[in-house]
């Protein structure tokens, strides 16, 4: 399955709890529900997957998470935040570089309308 062809199923699941949900939960309740749509999708979905950081020679576990990680290729990173800002953007995009996921989504689900709290992100980044 392509990361194309992941991103339809995870939108259409994000806008499925959004619309049962609304705003104003806790992102833990959110997170939760998404994880169980991607699951029930058929979907292989690891829910608070660590990430080590991989510096040189030397591994780290410095405690990052990643909140969704979809068929090992698309992060998902949920919010309930009042605005998405660009600290968010920078947690996602190391979260790509360190996982060589090319694709990525900040969801928020503390809106009305689910469609402006996502936000798509794409690594473009190749060290290899």
């Amino acid at each position: 399955m392509t990361e194309n062809e992941i991103s339809k199923l995870v939108l259409d699941a994000a806008f499925k709890v959004h619309r049962a949900l609304g705003p104003g939960l806790l992102e833990s309740a959110y997170e939760e529900c998404l994880f169980y749509e991607l699951k029930n999708l058929g979907l292989f979905t690891e829910k608070q997957k660590p990430l080590p950081l991989i510096y040189e020679e030397v591994k780290l576990d410095v405690g990052y998470r990643v909140d969704l990680l979809v068929e090992k290729k698309v992060i998902i990173e949920v919010k309930a935040v009042e605005a998405l800002s660009n600290i968010h953007l920078a947690q996602i995009l190391t979260y790509l570089k360190l996982s060589d996921c090319r694709l990525g989504f900040l969801i928020n689900f503390n809106v009305t309308l689910l469609k402006n709290g996502i936000k798509r992100v794409v690594n473009n980044f190749s060290e290899k």
